[in-house]
């Protein structure tokens, strides 16, 4: 899913993001609360389509849409 509103953070201020707050780099999802967030990301791989990751692969919903409670499958 891509939403004009989502951004990885590295810096804050002008300083790297600390690991405390999810450095080196951490996903922000505005449209999803928190529910598909991000902290310590490493790396980004891009795929041809979707695959689910950990967390969904775990039972977490993919879309995790808050106006339609999809937290869960």
């Amino acid at each position: 899913m891509i939403d004009e509103d989502v951004m990885f953070a590295h810096t804050i201020n002008g300083r790297p993001l600390e690991t405390d707050h999810g450095g080196p780099m951490r996903v922000i999802t505005p449209r999803r609360y928190a529910w598909k967030g991000a902290k310590w990301i490493r790396g980004l791989e891009f795929l041809p389509k979707d695959k689910p990751g950990f967390w969904e692969a775990n039972g977490y919903s993919n879309t995790a849409d808050p106006w339609k409670d999809e937290r869960f499958w």
